[in-house]
């Protein structure tokens, strides 16, 4: 049998919910990015939740439990993928308005995994612009929401924080140990025994 030439990265989860208190009636949008060696071999590489209202309880959240479905294959853990989330939603005058930008990346070793996500707006660079837009209702955002997950350029934009939303993931991987990437945490591999268990088994040996 030939040894394998990629390892498989399948991603199983939800867009659960935000929290996004001064705001209502939000939908989100999510993407992938990464590297060159990898390709997406099954799923979707993008795609959009329904429009949810905040729950009327103390914890004034949007719940979309959206599903995130895809499978990876690469060579090289190098580019790893993340998934960048944005939020969007109706100002005053009803047009369609960005709520918040999030990145994270895919975790990277196999298991269920609950992440929340701290969520960014961009900022107008001075007063008049920021009047400017909030008069024409067009409030800053990003052409391309992938920048979010790259470092180029982002030291010269003004953001601000702007909400949560909590993503979970369910993670399983094929071949990497093959292809010899050790993905199991280090303290799997050598657990740290406590002083009182150490002298439990010391005693009973």
């Amino acid at each position: 049998m030939a040894a394998p030439t990629v390892f498989l990265v399948m991603i199983n989860g939800q867009i659960e919910s935000a929290e996004f208190p001064e705001f209502d009636d939000i939908y989100c949008k999510y993407c992938f990015s990464y590297g060159l060696d990898w390709a997406i071999t099954s799923g979707l590489e993008e795609s959009i939740t329904q429009i949810t209202k905040k729950s009327r309880d103390q914890y004034q959240r949007f719940v979309w439990n959206f599903p995130i479905d895809a499978t990876f294959k690469s060579t090289s853990p190098s580019g790893w993928p993340q998934l960048v989330v944005y939020a969007y939603g109706l100002d005053a005058f009803g047009t369609d308005v960005v709520r918040g930008y999030g990145v994270c990346h895919i975790p990277i070793t196999p298991g269920r995994h609950k992440l929340k996500i701290p969520m960014f707006v961009p900022e107008s660079s001075s007063l008049f612009q920021k009047l400017t837009a909030w008069f024409l209702g067009r409030r800053p955002e990003y052409v391309n929401p992938r920048v979010v997950a790259q470092g180029e350029g982002r030291e010269v934009t003004r953001v601000r924080s702007q909400g949560f939303v909590t993503v979970s993931f369910n993670i399983i991987m094929k071949d990497m140990k093959k292809l010899g990437y050790d993905i199991l945490p280090s303290d799997v591999q050598n657990p740290t025994i406590p002083d009182n268990v150490k002298s439990t088994m010391t005693a009973t040996s």
